[in-house]
């Protein structure tokens, strides 16, 4: 499939940009057939006059939990609410309006209880819904760290902790027991999920879900020509390595079953998920520093993998060919990640590092590690950060720090966590806020030309020979900056979205 893209804008200047075999073949300032020195044009090319339309790499998220993203669309929002009994209000109104079939479970996602007065508990939702008694209702915290039930739920699904939450791993078990739907179902919500992300510009994510992926992504690739609209690299968590391992797959291989010659190009092995820490939200993120108002072995949070353990897994995966992704959010778990790194003497990437002290920060470039973000992150979390991290703020989401020490940076939204766009995510990372406060830690903004380079996988402009993975916006992301500020840079007008020179995306502006 061959497209010739007219009169693109690459950055201040309007050229011909030819996509040949999923590449970019050609830039010039006419690429007339025929004309010389220029190469001759495929037959049955596509011609799209862009008429001075930007034209820029394709966008990256760079940690998603897709399924997860996709199914919270349909489950009740709890996010609005500032205390336990607000959130059992809202899942109240909810049932009321749209009551449960027999059998099902009812499913929220998004409360925060980092600020909370009281704390959750399975009574404030069994006082909120006493007419459905016997109907467990769960609910997953936005950090996705910590599950929420009623009885009925503690006693189906047979939780550990008190007062009906649960923590961590067993969150997210509980979390996936809890969501369980028919697999045609949840393939149609993720299908749908990767054609919204792509008219918003992403080409690529790496799909963080947990379970067997391998087998999922097999599965959604069967149900439509092309598989999903955009590329997935799909992690393997621990419980799942020997098993990869078993199976000879290595980081950026095909998914071995999938016969559709567009969706294996598209589906790929991604890289080893390893948790060393838990999270801000749930007070669990392992640090230097004590939580208020937390005794005993839980006051600097919760170190899930020991430093032998973890130099292990880096060693074991790194040599069958796994690329590896450490979980680290707390400033003593960032360290900790760097030193499985240096002693395991390899590279890979830490996922949120959203704590680090100024002596590890040269450490990411000097080892190679990749300092994996979300920015959207820094806003939503600032309340507790400046609650919780007391005092030591100064080092939280230190973007700006790690790029002035060399780090290579790339972004992500973390979905559902935050919202799968890329830009409202490079929009955080420019101005460090998400209302009328002033930016938090302003010192740690982004310029607009780095975060873009970081949402596009290091790319910064369209190169000749480079994969044909590219987005066309109205307008450039400066432009509509400068005119309309942070809020028009989070809502650009994308016009179209190509993954190997094949639109996922494209709108009648276009033709």
């Amino acid at each position: 499939m061959s497209v010739l893209l007219r009169r693109a804008l690459l950055g201040a200047a309007v050229r011909d940009v030819l996509l040949v075999g999923g590449r970019v073949a050609a830039v010039g300032n006419s690429l007339v057939d025929g004309a010389p020195g220029l190469p001759v044009l495929p037959t049955g090319v596509e011609v799209v006059d862009l008429d001075g339309a930007a034209l820029l790499p394709g966008l990256v998220d760079a940690h998603v939990h897709l399924e997860q993203w996709a199914a919270v669309r349909s489950r009740i929002d709890v996010s609005p609410a500032r205390s336990a009994a607000g959130a059992a209000a809202l899942v109240a109104a909810a049932v009321r309006a749209a009551p449960p079939a027999p059998g099902e479970v009812v499913l929220g996602h998004g409360f925060r209880d980092a600020l909370w007065s009281r704390p959750a508990s399975a009574a404030a939702l069994d006082d909120a819904l006493p007419e459905l008694p016997g109907v467990p209702v769960v609910l997953g915290s936005g950090d996705l760290h910590t599950a929420w039930g009623n009885s009925a739920a503690v006693a189906r699904f047979g939780f550990s902790g008190v007062d009906g939450l649960v923590r961590e791993q067993e969150a997210m078990d509980v979390l996936a027991r809890a969501a369980t739907v028919a697999p045609a179902v949840s393939d149609g919500w993720v299908l749908a999920a990767t054609d919204a992300a792509a008219a918003r510009g992403v080409t690529a994510l790496v799909d963080f879900e947990y379970g067997d992926l391998v087998a999922a992504w097999t599965r959604r690739a069967a149900r439509r020509p092309g598989g999903p609209a955009l590329r997935v690299r799909a992690a393997v968590y621990v419980d799942r390595l020997e098993q990869t391992v078993a199976a000879g797959l290595r980081s950026g291989d095909p998914l071995p079953a999938v016969v559709d010659p567009v969706a294996a190009q598209r589906l790929r092995i991604g890289p080893l998920k390893v948790f060393v820490d838990g999270s801000l939200g749930t007070r669990t993120a392992f640090c230097s520093h004590a939580y208020p108002g937390i005794a005993g072995a839980g006051a600097h949070g919760l170190l899930r993998t020991p430093p032998a353990e973890l130099e292990r897994l880096l060693r074991r995966a790194t040599s069958v060919g796994l690329d590896v992704a450490v979980h680290a959010i707390g400033d003593r778990a960032t360290a900790i990640a760097l030193d499985g790194f240096a002693a395991a003497g390899c590279t890979g990437s830490i996922e949120h590092a959203q704590q680090v002290h100024a002596a590890e920060l040269p450490r990411f470039a000097g080892l190679g590690v990749v300092a994996s973000v979300q920015p959207r992150h820094a806003l939503d979390d600032r309340d507790a950060a400046d609650q919780h991290w007391a005092g030591a703020t100064g080092r939280a989401f230190p973007y700006r720090s790690l790029v002035d020490a060399g780090a290579r940076l790339v972004l992500g939204s973390d979905a559902p966590v935050a919202g799968l766009d890329p830009w409202d995510g490079i929009a955080s990372a420019v101005h460090r806020s998400a209302d009328d406060r002033a930016p938090w830690h302003a010192e740690q903004q982004l310029d607009l030309g780095v975060a873009l380079a970081a949402a596009s996988g290091g790319r910064r402009a369209v190169r000749v020979g480079d994969v044909a993975d590219l987005v066309v916006l109205a307008e450039p992301p400066a432009v509509r900056l400068a005119r309309d500020g942070v809020p028009g840079l989070r809502s650009p007008q994308v016009l179209g979205t190509l993954v190997g020179g094949r639109w996922t995306h494209r709108t009648p502006a276009l033709g």
